[in-house]
Protein backbone atom coordinates (compact mmCIF):
# COMPACT_ATOMS: atom_id res chain seq x y z
CA UNK A 1 0.00 0.00 0.00
CA UNK A 2 1.32 3.96 -1.05
CA UNK A 3 0.14 6.99 -0.02
CA UNK A 4 0.39 9.11 -3.05
CA UNK A 5 1.77 12.77 -2.95
CA UNK A 6 -0.71 15.07 -4.36
CA UNK A 7 0.45 16.73 -7.33
CA UNK A 8 -0.08 20.34 -8.00
CA UNK A 9 -3.37 21.77 -9.67
CA UNK A 10 -2.66 22.22 -13.47
CA UNK A 11 -4.46 24.79 -15.75
CA UNK A 12 -5.64 23.09 -18.81
CA UNK A 13 -3.94 24.11 -22.17
CA UNK A 14 -5.60 26.79 -24.52
CA UNK A 15 -4.94 24.11 -27.19
CA UNK A 16 -7.25 21.40 -25.83
CA UNK A 17 -9.83 23.62 -24.16
CA UNK A 18 -12.75 26.84 -24.26
CA UNK A 19 -12.32 28.78 -21.49
CA UNK A 20 -11.20 28.39 -17.48
CA UNK A 21 -10.85 24.74 -16.73
CA UNK A 22 -8.09 23.43 -14.25
CA UNK A 23 -7.34 19.76 -13.12
CA UNK A 24 -5.99 18.06 -10.80
CA UNK A 25 -4.45 14.41 -11.49
CA UNK A 26 -5.36 12.10 -8.69
CA UNK A 27 -4.32 8.90 -10.39
CA UNK A 28 -2.49 8.01 -12.99
CA UNK A 29 -1.66 4.38 -13.65
CA UNK A 30 1.49 2.48 -13.91
CA UNK A 31 2.44 -0.68 -15.46
CA UNK A 32 0.58 -2.97 -14.87
CA UNK A 33 -2.45 -0.39 -14.25
CA UNK A 34 -3.68 1.51 -17.05
CA UNK A 35 -6.03 3.35 -14.89
CA UNK A 36 -6.23 7.38 -14.92
CA UNK A 37 -8.39 9.96 -12.99
CA UNK A 38 -8.71 13.57 -13.07
CA UNK A 39 -10.77 15.69 -10.85
CA UNK A 40 -11.33 18.35 -13.62
CA UNK A 41 -12.99 21.89 -12.93
CA UNK A 42 -14.86 24.28 -15.63
CA UNK A 43 -15.55 27.40 -15.17
CA UNK A 44 -19.43 28.45 -16.56
CA UNK A 45 -19.50 28.18 -20.24
CA UNK A 46 -15.80 26.00 -20.72
CA UNK A 47 -15.67 22.67 -22.06
CA UNK A 48 -12.94 20.38 -24.19
CA UNK A 49 -12.33 20.13 -27.67
CA UNK A 50 -13.86 17.57 -29.39
CA UNK A 51 -11.79 14.56 -28.83
CA UNK A 52 -12.05 10.97 -28.18
CA UNK A 53 -10.04 8.07 -26.17
CA UNK A 54 -8.84 4.68 -27.01
CA UNK A 55 -10.03 3.01 -24.61
CA UNK A 56 -13.44 4.80 -23.73
CA UNK A 57 -14.08 7.90 -20.96
CA UNK A 58 -16.37 7.49 -17.75
CA UNK A 59 -17.27 10.98 -16.52
CA UNK A 60 -18.80 11.41 -12.99
CA UNK A 61 -20.30 14.74 -12.35
CA UNK A 62 -19.52 16.16 -8.75
CA UNK A 63 -21.04 19.72 -8.69
CA UNK A 64 -22.58 21.96 -11.06
CA UNK A 65 -23.91 21.02 -14.42
CA UNK A 66 -22.22 19.36 -16.88
CA UNK A 67 -22.83 19.03 -20.73
CA UNK A 68 -21.72 15.79 -22.46
CA UNK A 69 -22.00 16.24 -26.80
CA UNK A 70 -21.33 13.75 -29.63
CA UNK A 71 -21.00 14.49 -33.32
CA UNK A 72 -24.66 13.06 -34.04
CA UNK A 73 -26.33 16.31 -31.99
CA UNK A 74 -26.69 14.73 -29.21
CA UNK A 75 -25.70 17.32 -26.18
CA UNK A 76 -26.28 15.23 -22.74
CA UNK A 77 -26.98 17.68 -19.41
CA UNK A 78 -25.56 15.59 -16.54
CA UNK A 79 -26.17 16.62 -12.89
CA UNK A 80 -24.08 15.84 -9.36
CA UNK A 81 -24.13 11.97 -9.03
CA UNK A 82 -24.50 11.25 -12.45
CA UNK A 83 -22.12 9.15 -14.19
CA UNK A 84 -21.63 9.39 -18.55
CA UNK A 85 -19.41 6.70 -20.38
CA UNK A 86 -18.15 7.39 -23.89
CA UNK A 87 -17.14 4.08 -25.33
CA UNK A 88 -13.55 4.09 -27.34
CA UNK A 89 -13.29 5.92 -30.33
CA UNK A 90 -16.44 7.83 -29.93
CA UNK A 91 -16.06 11.30 -30.42
CA UNK A 92 -17.08 13.42 -27.98
CA UNK A 93 -16.50 17.18 -25.84
CA UNK A 94 -17.80 17.65 -22.06
CA UNK A 95 -17.66 21.09 -20.29
CA UNK A 96 -19.86 23.53 -18.16
CA UNK A 97 -23.21 24.78 -18.55
CA UNK A 98 -22.76 28.69 -19.66
CA UNK A 99 -24.42 29.90 -16.09
CA UNK A 100 -22.86 27.43 -13.49
CA UNK A 101 -19.27 25.90 -12.35
CA UNK A 102 -19.12 22.50 -13.15
CA UNK A 103 -16.86 19.73 -11.35
CA UNK A 104 -16.05 16.12 -13.17
CA UNK A 105 -14.24 12.79 -12.47
CA UNK A 106 -12.93 11.84 -15.53
CA UNK A 107 -11.80 8.04 -15.56
CA UNK A 108 -9.85 6.54 -18.62
CA UNK A 109 -7.16 3.95 -19.31
CA UNK A 110 -3.56 4.24 -21.14
CA UNK A 111 -3.64 1.84 -24.15
CA UNK A 112 -0.94 -0.03 -22.74
CA UNK A 113 1.12 0.21 -26.20
CA UNK A 114 1.95 3.30 -28.42
CA UNK A 115 -1.17 4.50 -29.48
CA UNK A 116 -2.19 7.61 -27.55
CA UNK A 117 -4.63 7.60 -25.15
CA UNK A 118 -6.68 10.57 -26.07
CA UNK A 119 -6.95 12.07 -29.79
CA UNK A 120 -7.72 16.08 -29.53
CA UNK A 121 -9.48 17.63 -32.65
CA UNK A 122 -11.27 21.14 -33.47
CA UNK A 123 -12.96 23.17 -31.29
CA UNK A 124 -16.35 22.89 -30.69
CA UNK A 125 -18.42 25.71 -31.88
CA UNK A 126 -21.07 28.24 -30.15
CA UNK A 127 -23.62 26.92 -31.75
CA UNK A 128 -22.65 22.99 -31.28
CA UNK A 129 -22.24 23.94 -27.12
CA UNK A 130 -25.34 25.79 -27.28
CA UNK A 131 -27.59 23.14 -29.24
CA UNK A 132 -30.62 21.36 -27.51
CA UNK A 133 -29.80 19.14 -24.59
CA UNK A 134 -31.17 15.90 -23.49
CA UNK A 135 -31.54 15.01 -19.67
CA UNK A 136 -29.61 11.97 -18.82
CA UNK A 137 -32.09 10.93 -16.47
Amino acid sequence: MELLKQQPTVKAPADWFTGDVWFDVIHAGQEPSRMRMNRVRFSPGARTDWHHHAVGQTLHVVEGVALIGTRDGTVIEAHPGETVTCPPGEEHWHGAAPDRFMQHLALWEGTGDDRPETVWLEKVTDATYTGPRTNAR
